[in-house]
């Protein structure tokens, strides 16, 4: 067999080594490197923001962001049910309530008529997930946030590099948060980023990211806080593969499209919708939704890809149906239809930064013979 297709492999072709040895050259390893600081501020600018926390990884990011809004027991945060488990887990680590919504079937993201229907008195924030490549509708959002004064935080962690109506995903919301994970447009190994406009929200997480150290004296503290912070060798590496972003955008959206055009008329498959008419796909991933009439589930196809040699991942699994959230007593009764099909038929094939054409045209064929042999 052919040497295994990764579903991801990260593309370190810039400054990235450059940088690294700027810091072992130096002695800054820590997180007063000065890498820090630079990444903050390629971020800020590339996002329009006034101000960056670089952060451990983007699930601290959103623990933060979710942390410094300064919820109270009971208070409600609306969310998608399709999206990764650290959305949910930061609500609940605050001790709000997450209440969630389901998405629309073509575009996969957060359906935001369904937000205002669950809207309620207790109803104080709603995050907008951007998903797999395609932004959240933020101006309906927006507006509804606004005329029910709630905060709105923007999981921009898939986005990077993707505009809304032309605007900067990460630079909508009150608050704003990044992923630097390997399989993101940009990475830095782990890490992740807090972004905001606002001046005071924005050192109360630079705050809690630095275990709530305060004047006058360093190691008297009056709470408790996190140690997230980012380290300046995470930050050299980030640095660089920001300098790169548009590179990585063209080159996601060109395989992108090779896909469609390799997968257009293969039967029983949905591809991902191209554009809206708020945005152009980023095709962070390669999503497919396998048609009801396929007599394959998508973690029966997810094996036989495998044993071709090819990568995948499944889709999100709803978090309505998450054992730890139901075991709390979270989302009893609730349904939604559309994260569950998706969960249960969908999943994306290969599409890393680093996959050649060969690669790329090998996985399309075997997942053509797959669905030939359903």
């Amino acid at each position: 067999m052919s040497k295994f297709i990764p579903v991801n492999e990260p593309l370190l072709c810039g400054n990235e080594g450059r940088y690294l040895a700027q810091c072992v050259d130096t002695g800054w390893v820590s997180s007063e490197g000065p890498f820090v600081g630079r990444f903050e501020e390629a971020f800020a600018a590339r996002t329009g923001r006034a101000h960056a926390v670089a952060v451990a990884n983007g699930t601290a990011a959103l623990e933060l962001a979710v942390a410094a809004l300064g919820l109270a027991p009971g208070d409600e945060v609306i969310l998608p049910s399709f999206t990764i488990i650290s959305c949910a887990a930061a609500v609940v680590r605050a001790g709000a309530v997450p209440v969630v919504v389901d998405s629309d079937p073509r575009t996969w993201c957060m359906d935001v008529e369904a937000v205002r229907a669950a809207l309620t008195p207790r109803t104080r924030a709603v995050m907008a997930v951007h998903i797999y490549g395609l932004p959240v509708d933020m101006d309906p959002l927006l507006e509804l946030a606004e005329a029910h004064g709630l905060a709105v935080i923007e999981d921009a962690a898939e986005a990077h590099g993707l505009t809304y109506k032309g605007r900067p995903c990460g630079g909508m919301g009150t608050v704003s948060v990044f992923s630097f994970y390997p399989n993101k447009l940009v990475t830095s190994g782990e890490g992740g980023m807090v972004l905001t406009g606002d001046a005071a929200l924005a050192a109360r997480v630079r705050s809690l990211a630095n275990l709530c150290f305060e004047p006058p004296r360093r190691f008297v503290h009056r709470e408790l806080g996190w140690n997230y912070r980012m380290s300046n060798l995470q930050a050299a590496v980030g640095l660089a593969q920001a300098e790169r972003l548009d590179d990585a955008v063209a080159r996601k959206r060109a395989m992108g499209r090779r896909y469609t055009e390799l997968l257009a008329d293969a039967p029983g498959l949905e591809l991902p919708l191209p554009a809206t008419d708020y945005a152009e796909n980023l095709y962070w991933v390669y999503g497919v939704v396998l048609d009801d009439a396929v007599p394959l589930d998508a973690d029966e196809a997810m094996r036989r890809l495998g044993a071709l040699g090819v990568g995948t991942r499944p889709f999100f699994w709803p978090m309505h149906e998450q054992p730890v959230l139901r075991d709390m007593g979270l989302f009893a009764g609730v349904r939604c239809p559309v994260a569950e099909r998706l969960a249960r038929r969908g999943f994306y094939i290969p599409g890393g930064l680093a996959l050649t054409e060969a690669q790329q045209e090998r996985a399309a064929a075997a997942l053509r013979e797959v669905l030939a042999h359903a």
